[in-house]
């Protein structure tokens, strides 16, 4: 990046903030000059002193003048101090100036210019610097206090674009990370993120303080006392100021506090133990993942925003048994399912990845007390069909359609309002196939342009039960109705145009629902009840089916997968891969639960090219990334058609796998409805070079495993949402022989 130049920086108040931004800029040669303004010649003294300052003054007038176009003014005193400093700024700042500042309150920032002013003038450019110290004053200023933290700029309508990107510039300069937010919106979450614990510790730390009754409490408070009350030494006028400056929002998040806390009191008073867990452990989980994204340095709500590439060096063979996380699907259906039961349900074999575990958070949002993950362990306090609560805002579900689709028919018959959100791939799916024959069930529902997320569903919607002959071979639309049924009048059944998972079916019956089939018809009577159980969720077959192809192109290869679930309408991989000539023995096949599971043993064979039967198509709809790179290192020309819904994933997986491939030197060709690739029999199929995943998960993992026939590094790259389906990937790869890195 290359450095922001400005002339001379003039700070307004050389305390932690205010010195830290001059001492970070100096250190980025990014001005040439830093003057301080100070209320004291002592501090002025001590400024130059400790270099902070190249010259400083107690007069803000006396150095405004000499000022000139292309330097910036930051003013970083108390909040209620900010109108004193605009009205110095107002007689003596030269045209072409740019001001910011560093208040935590942004609207009495505003208040306070358009007082002076009578309006919020073109060169202010209001910003807040989230980060800051439990010392102050111009000894505790530091050159790195900024570096990695984020700066929140809330430019208005008139906010010069110049001057706007002047503050940007300088900003980055220092190592922060800048981004926009309107005023109001700043407020509001900072007074629940950052003013209210500052409130919060301040009020124990002095109720403890005025306890006569134990003089020890200090003495022997452990090191979560201290921790949690640490912000309480911050600087008392600054945050005196703040509760002043941002009062209505500071009222409005301790009232919501208050209530929360009145509330966890009653649960405790009434000896309310599972009151008492719902909070615990939907507060758990919020602190778990907002560590999460610390530790990841990935400051927002999806992974999208983490940059992660897959190097995948040429490898060999594989060679071992593993066993691959829980079944995705199984795991998303046995929390929706396990919420909605009357009575505990307890899951083993829960997959820990980003989609299953929106789906989980969901569902806490929703009141419903879910104690785990651990260690794949899940333990649900149903409420039953009718005991779901509003949630207090969206349910966010990150990348998963599985999570988005199937809600939307939980949530059709619901009582209350919903809205769900997910990231932007998600964001881009459609989802009328849903929300379409929920509307005929009578469902009031709201998609965004042409019909994709958020959805808004409206509660309070009578439901009656739809005879539905589906249009294309979905689970998740087959599961979306078959869900909302369980609140319609009557009898909902679906009936599908070919074989797709019926892992929704089989749970249902499993909760103690009875669901019935015939062919490709299966129907429910609404109004019923679900009863807990025990799930053991077997190994997930998509996840498994990228070492099945990485053992059949390799030789050498002998692999064991245990505890796969071979469930008969997801097991085309299986079926695809025999009829292309590969080694597939299922050993210790059994039924699990009410699904049939096996340990898969693949040992290499040379393969070769075939017409994919439109029938499996639905049966492998997940895996066929893995078989176009088992299609590559086959004899001969592998033809795919049908598949017109690989189109709609998380990415369009026939056009992305087919460039992926013409970049690595195979010949593919995407069609309308499937690819045409040409096989190679040469002992490395592909050539090195970088690929793409678009943020698919599936496409990142198939072109990894096609490192083992490639003749150079394969680079992957946008890699992050691997974590959705199968977090511990590169780990399970590497140690069965792939030569595998993330940078």
């Amino acid at each position: 990046m290359q450095q922001a130049k400005i002339g001379r920086l003039l700070v307004v108040g050389v305390g932690l903030i205010g010195g830290s931004f001059a001492l970070a800029l100096k250190a980025a040669r990014a001005c040439r000059e830093v003057i301080g303004v100070t209320s004291g010649r002592n501090t002025c003294d001590e400024a130059k002193r400790l270099g902070i300052v190249d010259r400083a003054s107690v007069c803000l007038e006396e150095v405004l003048p000499q000022l000139e176009p292309g330097d910036l003014v930051f003013v970083a005193v108390p909040t209620l101090a900010v109108e004193s400093v605009f009205v110095q700024l107002k007689r003596y700042l030269p045209a072409g100036v740019t001001v910011t500042d560093g208040a935590s309150v942004k609207g009495s920032v505003v208040r306070a210019a358009e007082a002076v002013w009578g309006g919020v003038p073109s060169f202010l450019v209001p910003g807040h610097p989230i980060a800051g110290s439990e010392r102050s004053g111009v000894t505790a200023a530091r050159d790195d206090l900024y570096r990695d933290h984020r700066i929140i700029l809330t430019p208005l309508e008139d906010t010069g674009v110049d001057h706007l990107r002047r503050v940007e510039q300088v900003w980055q300069a220092v190592g922060a990370e800048v981004l926009k937010m309107p005023v109001e919106e700043h407020d509001e979450v900072l007074a629940a993120t950052s003013h209210l614990p500052h409130v919060i510790a301040f009020s124990l730390v002095d109720t403890l303080a005025h306890d006569a009754e134990n003089e020890n409490i200090f003495r022997y408070a452990a090191g979560g006392f201290r921790d949690f009350t640490r912000i309480a030494s911050s600087d008392p006028v600054m945050w005196r100021d703040i509760m002043l400056a941002n009062r209505e929002a500071i009222l409005k998040a301790i009232d919501l506090y208050s209530l929360n806390l009145s509330s966890l009191r009653g649960a405790i008073a009434a000896g309310d133990s599972g009151a008492l867990m719902g909070v615990f452990t939907r507060a758990k989980a919020a602190r778990d993942y907002f560590t999460k994204m610390l530790a990841k340095q990935a400051y927002s709500d999806s992974m999208q925003a983490q940059e992660i590439t897959f190097i995948a060096q040429p490898a060999n063979a594989v060679n071992g048994k593993l066993r691959v996380p829980g079944d995705k699907s199984m795991s998303h259906r046995s929390i929706m399912l396990g919420s909605l039961a009357e009575g505990v349900t307890e899951v083993e074999g829960f997959l820990e990845g980003e989609d299953a575990l929106a789906t989980l958070q969901a569902f806490r949002d929703m009141g419903v007390v879910i104690e785990g993950p651990d260690n794949g362990r899940v333990v649900i306090h149903g409420v039953g069909l009718r005991g779901l609560k509003a949630p207090s805002g969206p349910l966010y579900l990150g990348n998963s359609g599985t999570s988005m689709r199937l809600l939307a028919g939980l949530l059709a018959g619901q009582r209350f309002d919903v809205t769900l959100t997910g990231d932007e791939s998600l964001s881009k799916r459609p989802m009328n196939r849903v929300a379409n024959p929920l509307r005929d069930m009578g469902a009031n529902i709201e998609t965004g342009p042409e019909g994709r997320p958020p959805l808004i569903i409206k509660g309070g919607s009578p439901m009656k039960g739809l005879h539905y002959p589906l249009p294309m071979a979905s689970a998740q639309v087959k599961s979306a109705v078959l869900l909302a049924g369980l609140y319609a009048e009557g009898r909902t059944s679906t009936v599908e145009p070919a074989p797709t998972r019926d892992h929704t079916e089989r749970m249902l019956q499993g909760f103690g629902y009875a669901v019935s089939r015939d062919g490709p018809e299966a129907a429910l009577d609404g109004n019923g009840a679900l009863k807990s159980c025990r799930i053991d969720v077997p190994a997930d077959i998509s996840s498994a089916a990228f070492f099945m192809v990485a053992a059949s192109i390799s030789p050498g290869s002998d692999i064991v997968l245990e505890h796969v679930g071979i469930n008969p309408t997801r097991d085309g991989v299986i079926n695809i891969l025999r009829a292309m000539g590969g080694d597939i023995e299922l050993l210790n096949t059994r039924e699990v639960g009410g699904e049939p599971v096996a340990d898969i043993r693949v040992r290499y064979a040379p393969l070769r090219g075939i017409r994919i039967p439109e029938e499996q198509v639905p049966l492998a709809i997940d895996e066929f990334p893995a078989l176009f790179v088992a299609a590559a290192c086959a004899q001969g020309e592998t033809v795919l058609t049908g598949a017109e819904e690989l189109r709609v994933k998380e990415s369009d997986r026939i056009q992305a796998m087919a460039d992926g491939m013409v970049a690595l030197g195979v010949t593919a060709r995407a069609t309308a409805d499937g690819i045409v690739i040409q096989g190679a029999e040469a002992a490395r199929v592909f050539a090195g070079g970088t690929v793409d995943s678009l943020g698919d998960h599936r496409i990142a993992m198939a072109f990894a495993v096609a490192s083992l026939r490639a003749k150079d590094t394969i680079r992957i790259l946008h890699c992050a949402n691997v974590a959705t389906s199968f977090p511990n990937f590169a780990e399970l790869a590497t140690g069965v022989g792939l030569k595998l890195q993330l940078a």
